[in-house]
């Protein structure tokens, strides 16, 4: 039985291993193969509208630009997880109030960290 179990494992591990590496080989050796390199001063520079750069290129945004895409993230997942429960739903009520009871904690969740969002103003155009 013993034996079994590791042939499964390693088994599993071949799959993951050639999993990883096809890939990277095939993404390296036929990117090295295909491209042409011949790098010049010209093509090594910046490029900026085909203007010559000036001054560092980073740039300081304002944090809020990071909440707004964190939240838009947030509702997209929950979207994403409503979304097939909603479609599944009347497959689903032989769980019964189960899986209501489970969607309800998740959307409560999600209010819960809209107010927070809200009380901490970042919703503040």
């Amino acid at each position: 039985m013993e034996l079994l179990f590791s042939n499964s494992y390693i088994n599993m591990a071949i799959f993951i291993a050639i999993g990883i590496a096809l890939p990277v080989v095939a993404i390296e050796l036929v990117a090295r193969v295909l491209r042409p390199k011949n790098p010049t001063e010209e093509k090594l520079i910046t490029y900026e509208s085909g203007l010559t750069p000036i001054g560092d290129a980073r740039v300081q945004f304002n944090i809020r630009y990071y909440l707004y895409a964190l939240l838009f993230v947030v509702f997209d997942v929950e979207a994403i997880f409503l979304y097939p429960w909603a479609v599944a739903f009347d497959s689903l009520l032989q769980y019964g109030p189960f899986i209501l009871t489970e969607m309800l904690i998740f959307i409560f969740m999600l209010v819960v960290g809209l107010i927070y969002a809200w009380r901490k103003k970042v919703f503040t155009w």
